[in-house]
């Protein structure tokens, strides 16, 4: 007679599960998709404190971010500063490594310009411009406040250029142009291209991309 199959005993089973389960997050958090948590009103109105969301990484395995995308990136250089929420405990920190607890720590920005642009602000009707081409922007919380900051800047290659779209209340680029790094940030710092808001139930729904940049050279 064939010999049985011995059956692993039910708590070895469990954590066999467990770990499969692990090591199966972990992939798609390291390759797909992230939750994380919007932390301030930087976005508004296209997203409001406390909106959960995922975040897809696949767009970025064959290129970089594009202008228009809404991007979370990792801090390029302590621009959340000292008082920036951390998880209350253990298990919620460890949920967020394997990617099962939306993550704190990152920022959430619009790019609006990628390597090579020359981006001004603003022209006479208060509007941004991308490689002399004016961008009209209908997701701002109010265009009038576009033009309180001034700048002409050039963005390097393999950075980054990302505003808020509440831009009388975002601590962006423009508010670090005077700090190493000059604002820009690194394309290696994105996480991903948020795509997905999950949490309320009544804003879930796709991120939509914009078609503001379209007509920029």
């Amino acid at each position: 007679m064939p010999e049985e199959k011995r059956q692993l005993p039910l708590w070895q089973e469990s954590l066999l599960l467990v770990a499969t389960a692990l090591v199966l997050a972990l992939i798609v958090k390291t390759f797909f998709f992230q939750a994380f948590y919007i932390p301030s009103d930087s976005m508004v109105p296209t997203m409001v404190k406390d909106d959960k969301l995922l975040v897809e990484k696949w767009s970025y395995w064959s290129g970089g971010p594009e202008r228009g995308d809404i991007v979370v990136f990792r801090d390029p250089g302590n621009w959340l500063g000292p008082d920036v929420d951390a998880s209350s405990n253990g298990v919620q920190r460890a949920l967020e490594v394997v990617g099962l607890f939306p993550s704190g720590g990152h920022l959430i920005k619009r790019v609006i310009g990628v390597g090579g642009d020359r981006i001004v602000c603003c022209d006479a009707q208060g509007r941004t411009t991308v490689n002399g081409e004016p961008i009209d922007e209908p997701y701002l919380a109010d265009q009038e406040i576009n033009a309180d900051q001034t700048f002409d800047v050039k963005v390097p290659k393999g950075y980054l250029w990302v505003q808020g779209d509440n831009r009388g209340n975002s601590a962006d680029s423009r508010a670090h142009l005077g700090e190493p790094g000059g604002g820009f940030i690194p394309d290696d710092d994105v996480v991903g291209k948020a795509w997905l808001r999950v949490w309320p139930l009544n804003r879930f729904g796709l991120i939509k991309d914009s078609n503001a940049f379209d007509e920029v050279p």
